[in-house]
C-alpha cells in the first residue's frame, strides 16, 4: 500500500468539510454585500435609518454589518486557500 492510498480517506474527509464551508461562506458573503448601502439605499434606508445616517455618518448597524462582512470574507478566503492546498 502506497502513501497516497493510505491518505485518501482522511483527505476526502477534509474536502467534505471544506467544500460546504466555502459554499456557505460564499452565499453569506453575497447576501451581506447586497445589504450594504450604495449611493442611496441599503440596510439603513430599508429600516428607516437614512436620515440619521446622513447627519451622523454611519450607524451602529452599518458598522456591525461591515465587521460581519469582513469576517465572512476572511472565512471565504481561508476556506479557498485551504481547499486549493488540499485538492
Amino acid at each position: 500500500m502506497t502513501a497516497a492510498e493510505r491518505g485518501t480517506g482522511s483527505l476526502s474527509a477534509v474536502i467534505w468539510f471544506i467544500a460546504p464551508v466555502q459554499v456557505i461562506s460564499a452565499l453569506v458573503l453575497v447576501f451581506l454585500v447586497l445589504l450594504h448601502s450604495g449611493k442611496g439605499g441599503g440596510l439603513s434606508d430599508m429600516f428607516g435609518g437614512g436620515l440619521g445616517a446622513q447627519a451622523a455618518g454611519s450607524t451602529v448597524v452599518e458598522r456591525n454589518l461591515d465587521r460581519i462582512t469582513v469576517i465572512a470574507a476572511l472565512v471565504f478566503a481561508f476556506s479557498s486557500i485551504s481547499y486549493s492546498l488540499v485538492a
